[in-house]
């Protein structure tokens, strides 16, 4: 998995994103054309389908993998995208250009280019001097390139603030107490849902508040990632929440804030649990082991379901809609006989996958809140 950029860097310098927002979108306008127009002859970038008909495999898995460009649109033989800022670092020096440099199985650009086979495909690899064969005797070379799914988290999360924003101002200039309007009547239940709801219900007492910050960032970071994921066309469309690394990011934050602040009561339920027999504790520490590996399979579950379920709406809306070429491939009339079926079905599951974007940013949000109430439990517990 290709590696990504987390959310709390862009929280604490909004500046520095958006000025890589603007240079990459600047990139696009310098090198884009080059990328387009480049080689011709060879089937333009990656379309190389051999006269073998909709590889429907492809489109899938394509859309829910991470890239190093961004596909806007493929007309005719043109095929339009956004090359995103390549960064490596390998042996001692860092590389910095645009993936239109590097065009997946063509080429090397200073000696790099995407791997076609093995284990590290459809990553960046040193290559041999023939430009097509990976050096097996390499260094270790670091990617820190702003792939989609990374500049997708920089779009969505500028966004979000800037939302986010506006209603802060709106609150400190009309009063908390005023009847709220506009884009504060959209927001104002979804806070109010996560901190009574959410915060409050898990955690309890008064302790729930310092909690309800990062609670608020988390459900809304990945709401809105799962609302613009189903967006068709860009900025939306990439598969940010589907993607293992930022799930795994997400949990290892709740991991962290809920063994930083657990208090003694936690810690001595995980070492001398109440209640149990002693021969479940000396000499083999049996339910401490036990309790261990629970506060590390707690987070695994949350990545995982996240993930999971994510990608699987991804994938199932894009089999949907890979059926009517490939039935049309056999045959026309079968092609548009299946075309109204489909849609019917595209339409319901858009409508299934808003409410699981709902659903899994509360899911996400609630049992993180959980583990945080079970760690900071009150004292005559």
């Amino acid at each position: 998995m290709l590696p990504i950029i987390t959310k709390n860097g862009l929280m604490t310098n909004t500046k520095v994103c958006f000025v890589v927002i603007a240079l990459i979108i600047s990139g696009f306008f310098v090198t884009g054309q080059a990328g387009i127009d480049d080689k011709v002859e060879s089937e333009k970038y990656e379309k190389k389908e051999d006269d073998k008909g909709f590889d429907a495999g492809k489109l899938i898995i394509g859309h829910v993998l991470d890239a190093y460009e961004w596909k806007i649109a493929e007309i005719g033989e043109t095929y339009i995208y956004i090359p995103l800022p390549v960064i490596l670092y390998y042996e001692g020096d860092w590389h910095f250009f645009f993936s239109n440099k590097i065009k997946k199985g063509e080429g090397t650009y200073k000696g790099f280019g995407v791997a076609k086979e093995g284990p590290k495909k459809s990553k960046i690899v040193k290559m041999l001097d023939d430009g097509k064969t990976p050096d097996p005797d390499a260094g270790m070379l670091i990617d820190l390139s702003i792939t989609k799914v990374v500049f997708a988290i920089f779009i969505n999360a500028a966004l979000l603030c800037l939302i986010l924003i506006t209603v802060g101002k709106a609150y400190k200039s009309r009063g908390s107490k005023m009847e709220p309007t506009g884009l504060q009547s959209f927001m104002e239940p979804i806070i109010l849902f996560v901190r009574d709801d959410i915060a409050k219900s898990a955690i309890g007492g008064e302790k729930y508040e310092k909690f309800v910050p990062y609670l608020l960032t988390l459900f809304f970071f990945i709401f809105f990632n799962n609302l613009m994921g189903l967006v068709p066309f860009f900025p939306g469309g990439a598969n940010v929440t589907g993607n293992i690394s930022v799930t795994f990011t997400l949990a290892f934050f709740t991991f962290v804030a809920t063994q930083f602040y657990a208090n003694k009561g936690h810690w001595k339920h995980i070492f001398n649990t109440p209640g149990v027999p002693v021969f479940l504790k000396i000499p083999i520490p049996l339910m401490p082991i036990i309790e261990i590996v629970g506060i590390i399979i707690k987070p695994f579950v949350l990545m995982v379901r996240l993930f999971a379920n994510i990608t699987a709406g991804h994938m199932i809306i894009k089999g949907f809609l890979s059926l009517i070429f490939v039935l049309g491939g056999v045959a026309t009339a079968m092609g548009m006989a299946i075309s109204p079926v489909t849609l019917i079905f595209l339409i319901f599951m858009n409508f299934l996958e808003l409410l699981v974007a709902f659903l899994q940013s509360y899911i996400f949000t609630f049992f993180s809140a959980i583990f945080f109430g079970m760690a900071v439990p009150d004292e005559h517990h």
